[in-house]
């Protein structure tokens, strides 16, 4: 038995401002993640969820980067209203978010 249902890993990698790569931080990664760990607690998924920080995820181009495992499918959220969607549909209801998953997710659950 899995110590956690599902993890959710939010890239928080931080480049300098001026890398062609960018970074998930300069994207709202921080954000995200506080909006993530906040709802999880709020619904009363703590000890069934866990929400952590990642370093870089080697999603540079479609941060700020998620991912959710078991589930293997991958976000990259604009705001806060599709990190709220990710985790109402997938991390509660348990269904990928299709239209909010990145092309090269190799699972659609």
């Amino acid at each position: 038995m899995p110590r956690f249902e599902r993890h959710l890993f939010i890239c928080n990698n931080e480049r300098k401002a001026d890398d062609p790569r960018g970074s998930c931080v300069a994207r709202g990664a921080n954000d995200m993640l506080d909006i993530a760990k906040d709802w999880v607690h709020q619904n009363g998924l703590k000890g069934k969820v866990r929400v952590n920080k990642a370093g870089c995820l080697d999603a540079c181009k479609h941060g700020p980067a998620m991912v959710v495992y078991p589930d293997d499918v991958w976000y990259s959220p604009q705001n806060k209203e599709e990190v709220e969607t990710i985790l109402q549909e997938h991390i509660k209801d348990g269904k990928a978010v299709e239209h909010l998953a990145l092309t090269f997710s190799p699972k659609k659950i």
